[in-house]
């Protein structure tokens, strides 16, 4: 059977409340059940997830058991099984608005140059956040970049120098046309080194999202940012601590220079292993992390950055 849309949660270990609010968004979706399929991509978590989460109220649900950990696995598989020529990935504490997908499918159709595109993701604090905790809003994939629509052709792509559209997709909500994906995943093939972007367990190694829009972009697709494909990101309080954005600066600011740099783009220059400590040590007086949790999180950034510019 074909469906317009292949909708495609992945998930490890997920918190069962969170899921629960993610599929009740999904039931309330406006958009014919007839229409899309629904795919639950349990990557290897701890108890097998289709003997406990319920999915019969889909006619056309599947549970997929992938057994290699790591979100780039997991989408993969994702990939493999979808049915549709329209992906949409739907993180395990994403809630979608109930006319998301009817609204993808309208956009699909208007836009057909675009291979890739996402939309507005605002947070559902479990607990309130310190007020410097927003200054990391992108790091949060919290985004909002008004009500305008906002898109990049591909012939606007084709000078490798230009910077990376600010309001390209990331993971939350990501719609991506299958040729596309397609193009991403003969890239993976011929370089295996990337399947290490993806997040893994409780690592925070990132960058997966980078490296599939800049294949999207550099294969001929434009990418777009649409406001009315709205969702919630459901943001535990583990998420809102010094300590955790500490580690995720540093883990996506090591990412993005690799993923750069597979891709042609060298805004800096390769650095010698043995000059990380100096300038690590020179970041610390200069970015003064003692003085406060934001400059700490900043801090650790910047060392991430060292990190992946001695790994080039």
């Amino acid at each position: 059977m074909s469906y317009s849309i292949s909708l495609i949660v992945c998930t490890h270990n997920p918190r069962r409340d969170n899921l629960a609010k993610v599929l009740e968004g999904l039931k309330l979706q406006d958009f014919p059940l007839c229409e899309w399929e629904l795919l639950l991509i349990d990557n290897a978590s701890s108890n097998i997830l289709s003997s406990e989460i319920d999915l019969t109220w889909h006619p056309h649900a599947q549970h997929v058991r992938e057994d290699i950990l790591g979100l780039t696995a997991a989408r993969l598989r994702g990939f493999k099984e979808a049915r549709a020529d329209i992906l949409v990935f739907v993180d395990d504490d994403n809630v979608l608005c109930t006319d998301f997908l009817s609204n993808v499918s309208k956009i699909v159709v208007q836009h057909p140059q675009i291979g890739a595109l996402g939309g507005r993701v605002l947070p559902d604090f479990e607990v309130e956040p310190e007020k410097w905790i927003r200054k990391f809003d992108n790091a949060l994939a919290i985004r909002d970049f008004g009500n305008i629509p906002l898109c990049c052709e591909s012939s606007s792509y084709t000078d490798r120098s230009l910077q990376y559209p600010y309001y390209a997709p990331i993971g939350a909500g990501l719609v991506l046309r299958k040729q596309a994906a397609n193009v991403y995943i003969d890239a993976l093939k011929k370089q295996s080194n990337r399947l290490s972007f993806g997040r893994s367990g409780k690592q925070l190694t990132s960058g997966e999202d980078n490296d599939i829009i800049l294949t999207v972009l550099e294969s001929g697709w434009g990418v777009g940012y649409f406001p009315q494909l709205h969702l919630t990101h459901l943001i535990s309080a583990d998420r809102t601590t010094k300590d955790y954005l500490a580690r995720l600066n540093y883990a996506s600011s090591r990412s993005w220079v690799r993923v750069l740099n597979i891709h042609g783009i060298r805004p800096w220059k390769k650095i010698s292993r043995w000059s990380v400590l100096p300038r690590k040590i020179k970041a610390f007086f200069t970015y003064q992390p003692w003085k406060s949790d934001e400059a700490f999180v900043r801090w650790k950034g910047a060392c991430g950055l060292f990190e992946g510019l001695a790994t080039l």
